[in-house]
C-alpha cells in the first residue's frame, strides 16, 4: 500500500529514473516512448517531464515535443567537477592499485584525439613526474593508455583517429603508420589489454586495460613505470589491474543501468 508519506519518494525516484534514461545512445525522449519504457501512465510521465523542464533539467523541442537534457544538468556537473568530481571518485581505487603494484596508476578518459588523465596515484617507487599527471593529454596513437581505449572503438571511429591527421613521433619506438596502428589496436578486444614500451615516454612502459560501463568503453586504467618494473610482469600485474578496472566500471555505472534487466519495465 502506498502512503502519502511514501508518495514523494516514489515521485523523486521516478524523476531520477527519467534523468538516467538519457544516455550517450539515447539523447532524447518523447512522452509516449518514455511511458512505454517504464510502464508508466502517460499523464504521470507528462507531469514528470514538465516538472523537470520547469526546473531546467530538461528542455522540450517546440516542434517535435521531445525532451533533451537541459542546462541544470550542466550546472550540476560543473559544480561536481569543481569540488573533486570524477577525480575524487576514482582516487581511492587508484591509490589501492598503486600500493599493490608499486608503480603509478592512472585513469584517463577520451578528449578528442587524446586521452586525458583524470587522476593518478604513485606507488612505492615514487612519483613518475615532478608534477601532477591530472589533465595531462596522451596522444591517441602513442602508448598503452590511449590504445586500451581507442582499440575498443568501432573500425569507423578508429579510422577518424588514424587517417588524415598528422602523428607526432615522440621516440624511435613511436608508431605512426596507420595500418600498423590499426593492427595493434585490433588486438585490444581479444587480449583485453594494451602494452607499450617507450612509445610516448622513452623511459617508461605502460600496461593498460579499458574501463567499461554497460559494455561500452569510457576510458582506460594504466600502470606506468620504468621498463624494468613492468617488463615480463604483465600477466602478474593484469590481475589487480583488471580487478580495479571492473570496480571503476561499477562505480561509474548509474544505479538504474546496473539494476535494470533487459526486457523489463518498472512501475
Amino acid at each position: 500500500m502506498t502512503t502519502d508519506r511514501g508518495a514523494p519518494l516514489q515521485t523523486a525516484d521516478r524523476a531520477l529514473q527519467v534523468l538516467l534514461a538519457f544516455t550517450h545512445d539515447r539523447d532524447e525522449w518523447g512522452v509516449t516512448d518514455l511511458a512505454a519504457e517504464f510502464g508508466w501512465d502517460k499523464s504521470v510521465t507528462q507531469r514528470l517531464l514538465a516538472s523537470l523542464a520547469h526546473r531546467g533539467f530538461l528542455v522540450s523541442d517546440a516542434v517535435t515535443r521531445r525532451y533533451r537534457l537541459g542546462p541544470a544538468v550542466w550546472h550540476m556537473a560543473t559544480a561536481w567537477e569543481r569540488h573533486g568530481g570524477m577525480a575524487g571518485l576514482v582516487r581511492p581505487a587508484l591509490r589501492e592499485l598503486a600500493a599493490v603494484s608499486g608503480v603509478t596508476a592512472l585513469f584517463a578518459v577520451p578528449d578528442g584525439a587524446h586521452l586525458r588523465c583524470v587522476d593518478s596515484a604513485d606507488g612505492t617507487l615514487g612519483p613518475l613526474r615532478a608534477y601532477r599527471l591530472a589533465d595531462e593529454l596522451y596522444p591517441g596513437h602513442a602508448g598503452a593508455t590511449s590504445r586500451a581505449y581507442f582499440g575498443m572503438l568501432t573500425p569507423g571511429a578508429r579510422a577518424a583517429l588514424l587517417y588524415g591527421r598528422p602523428m607526432a613521433r615522440f621516440s624511435e619506438l613511436t608508431v605512426t603508420d596507420p595500418a600498423e596502428l590499426e593492427e595493434l589496436m585490433c588486438r585490444v578486444p581479444a587480449d583485453g589489454f594494451a602494452y607499450s614500451k617507450g612509445e610516448y615516454d622513452p623511459a617508461t612502459a605502460g600496461l593498460a586495460v579499458p574501463v567499461l560501463v554497460r559494455s561500452q568503453p569510457v576510458g582506460s586504467l594504466t600502470l606506468v613505470g620504468p621498463h624494468e618494473h613492468l617488463d615480463g610482469k604483465q600477466q602478474e600485474l593484469l590481475v589487480p589491474l583488471r580487478a580495479a578496472a571492473e570496480s571503476l566500471g561499477e562505480l561509474l555505472t548509474p544505479r538504474r543501468a546496473r539494476d535494470r534487466r533487459p526486457g523489463t519495465s518498472r512501475t
